[in-house]
């Protein structure tokens, strides 16, 4: 699908508005106006479709410019950086293509998102490969592709070494091979999303008993072995623990350097997780305040004796995104007002589960995607799945909503629409690329007194349809269970 519709808004050439009232205003969420206004006008949402996810392509083109920019202006002159993004954030293929063609790789942690990375387009050199489970025949296939990957554990060593033999593959590997280690540094605000605590699952436990010294030798004992990989948390940990995380793991680089007597340790992958600000439209911390940070504390790793790898996934693209759904009905119960949407749990896992540590701000709008006016009623937001607690936002003060209305679940680019819960069979929703054009149509107004845009929509996935839910819950093996009659 690509369709474009008129008629809404337009920002100005450097991200100011030129409708009046709106001075001052970002330029991304003048775009993210035109598109939810644009989307209602064009019928975006319907019976058959009334939830849908909007991805804006210009904000994921600045973020992903805003990431080279800030590691650009830290690290030495021809130092080689790979931005790979962390594919479990928004496992689309014409997403990645996009992340692609902004100069990203991918890391990917499982077979599926390795399909979805080649799918994309992207080469060997472009990809890395962590997972803490990952079986013999992954790890051959890696090897065989010249994929990157990074050894969770002694057993997953054990595997390698035994792949890394000769003869054991059609040719010798192409594959940089690093091990990934836990600093035990601790945990953040969300501890879900901890994977440097004393008993993280992930990686060579450092401060364990022995486990510094087995690290050394293991690397000093197989010369294939040339990266070091640390992912200390996302969500909720500061960026001071993650930049000691980030020192932790140089360190170690450098005392097997030592131990080997040349630099073996060539490439040091630093992870992700900057922390996004779910709270405003600010972007809070900046990649550029991540990366000052990284040089002030760990010098060494920015002078041009290692490449390095990143693996920043959520902090690219949250704020990229909204998930866009109707009222079906608004009612009340003891008093609260409710409004029953169509963005529940089957779209926002962790708001729903976990809602303290991952709220969401909702924007109200009304059935030709204007922003809704009127004064502030503290009111819920439901979802349609059969449970209870099936709510995006509690007690929350909004315009007062009514049947017919919109919402829009805001900073959702991450996770929230790419990896939908398929709780009560409800299709995945739709997800839609959008672009704005500044410019007029006709060389009248809009009818708000603005210039008009050209908003155009690119289908990204598909809305699911319900011959697709029968299909994958078992349809074609219906009588499988049923023994067959004498």
């Amino acid at each position: 699908m690509a369709s474009t519709h008129r008629a809404v808004p337009s920002p100005g050439p450097s991200g100011s508005p030129t409708a009046a009232g709106s001075p001052g205003v970002p330029a991304a969420v003048l775009r993210r106006e035109a598109a939810v206004r644009a989307a209602a006008e064009q019928g975006l949402l319907s019976d058959d479709r009334p939830v849908a996810a909007l991805l804006d392509v210009a904000s994921v083109r600045e973020a992903a410019a805003a990431l080279h920019a800030a590691f650009a202006e830290v690290t030495a002159p021809g130092q080689p950086v790979l931005h790979a993004f962390a594919v479990k954030a928004c496992s689309l293929v014409p997403v990645l293509r996009l992340l692609a063609d902004c100069g990203l790789g991918c890391e990917v942690a499982s077979p599926g998102e390795l399909a979805l990375a080649r799918a994309a387009g992207l080469g060997p050199e472009r990809i890395v490969l962590d997972s803490p489970a990952k079986t013999e025949a992954e790890l051959r296939e890696a090897l065989e592709l010249g994929v990157a990957l990074n050894a969770d554990n002694r057993q997953e060593l054990e595997r390698l070494d035994a792949l890394m033999a000769p003869g054991a593959l059609p040719a010798p590997s192409a594959s940089p091979v690093g091990l990934r280690v836990n600093p035990q540094l601790g945990g953040g605000s969300i501890g879900a999303m901890s994977t440097a605590t004393a008993t993280s699952k992930f990686g060579f436990a450092l401060r364990d008993e022995g486990a510094r010294e087995f690290v050394v030798r293991a690397c000093v004992e197989r010369p294939w072995i040339t990266r070091l990989h640390c992912h200390v948390g996302s969500q909720g940990m500061s960026l001071e623990m993650m930049a000691a995380g980030v020192a932790a793991t140089y360190e170690l680089a450098e005392e097997v350097n030592r131990a080997a007597g040349r630099r073996q340790i060539d490439t040091l992958d630093i992870g992700g997780g900057l922390p996004v600000n779910f709270a405003s439209e600010e972007t809070t911390p900046t990649f550029a305040e991540y990366a000052r940070l990284l040089r002030a504390t760990v010098p060494g790793l920015f002078d041009g004796r290692y490449g390095l790898v990143t693996e920043f996934g959520r902090s690219l693209l949250a704020k990229c995104g909204l998930i866009l759904a109707r009222v079906e009905y608004a009612k009340s119960a003891g008093g609260r007002p409710i409004a029953v949407t169509h963005a529940g749990a089957q779209v926002a896992v962790r708001t729903v589960f976990a809602p303290e540590a991952w709220p969401l701000r909702v924007a109200a709008y009304d059935g030709r995607g204007r922003p809704k006016e009127g004064p502030g009623t503290v009111q819920d937001v439901a979802g349609p799945c059969c449970f209870a607690g099936d709510l995006v936002a509690r007690g929350r003060e909004l315009p007062e909503l009514a049947a017919g209305d919109l919402v829009a679940l805001l900073d959702t680019g991450a996770y929230y629409f790419s990896t939908p819960f398929d709780y009560n069979s409800l299709p995945r929703p739709g997800v839609y690329g959008f672009t704005v054009a500044d410019g007029t149509t006709d060389g009248t107004a809009d009818g708000d007194g603005g210039r008009t845009a050209e908003v155009r929509f690119t289908t990204v996935r598909p809305p699911q349809t319900l011959d697709e839910i029968v299909a994958a819950s078992g349809g074609a093996q219906r009588d499988a269970l049923i023994a067959p009659r004498p």
